[in-house]
């Protein structure tokens, strides 16, 4: 364990870090600590030599299971954080340990001595391991969803859905062909339900299909105003946070 990043927004956090590693091991080299889903994004986009990730859930744009909607990270990750609910989605990314904060030196200890007894043949079979789950998942991904109108329960495929919105607490799915059906689920579920390379989280109130996508104009404060095929119920402004993950998908999509 020589090379090592850091995904932390908190800087008090990531300086303890630094220093039980460097206790550990006073040659570890810190590569890069990022505070932030849009700084590791465009981070991993580029290949580095890291031998470990330490990986903070709790970020200031959001957590950090998106990092992994945009870009493959095939280094072994650790992750520190003060919850215990996302075990479950730890184990599904490249994790070979959780630690729970505040976690003490022999935690940290233990967690490293976990990575350096993986072999190559344990690392390769850890990789199998991630692109069977991955395989799950895009089998289990919703392909149609079930509105419902009036009397009458109607299959929607995705390939008709222009975008989702929300609005004092109501969501809306509106089509290609200009239908809208009420939702009776929440933009942060269906962010974690919808094929990532076909679906995008603009903001708070919108979740945009590829498919209505017309074109992208520079907005103020450096941020993007989203242009679809069909009308919308305001203006979709990606946020400058969210500016490079959003051009991530869309050149995705364009290589498709």
């Amino acid at each position: 364990m020589r090379r090592v990043v850091i995904v932390e927004d908190e800087t008090a956090a990531a300086v303890n870090l630094r220093s039980m590693l460097q206790n550990i091991n006073p040659d570890v080299e810190i590569v890069a600590v990022l505070e932030s889903v849009e700084e590791s994004v465009e981070f991993f986009a580029e290949k580095h030599e890291i031998d470990v990730v330490f990986m903070d859930i709790h970020l200031a744009d959001g957590d950090s299971f998106r990092i992994f909607k945009s870009v493959d990270i095939d280094v072994p990750i650790i992750f520190t954080t003060a919850y215990d609910e996302y075990a479950l989605q730890a184990f599904k990314v490249n994790s070979i340990d959780y630690l729970l904060k505040p976690f003490r030196l022999e935690d940290l200890q233990g967690a490293l001595s976990k990575l350096e007894r993986l072999t190559n043949a344990e690392r390769e079979s850890e990789r199998e391991r991630r692109r069977g789950l991955a395989a799950e998942r895009n089998a289990d991904v919703m392909q149609t969803m079930l509105v419902r109108y009036k009397d009458k329960i109607i299959p929607l495929k995705m390939s008709d859905i222009a975008f989702f919105y929300t609005f004092a607490e109501r969501v809306t799915v509106n089509t290609l062909s200009g239908d809208c059906f009420p939702v009776e689920k929440t933009l942060e579920s269906l962010s974690h339900e919808l094929p990532a390379d076909d679906f995008f989280r603009a903001n708070r109130q919108f979740i945009v299909s590829r498919a209505a996508v017309k074109d992208v104009a520079v907005w103020f404060g450096s941020r993007l105003a989203l242009n679809l095929t069909v009308e919308t119920p305001e203006r979709i402004i990606i946020s400058k946070a969210r500016v490079p993950e959003f051009k991530l998908w869309l050149q995705s999509l364009h290589r498709r």
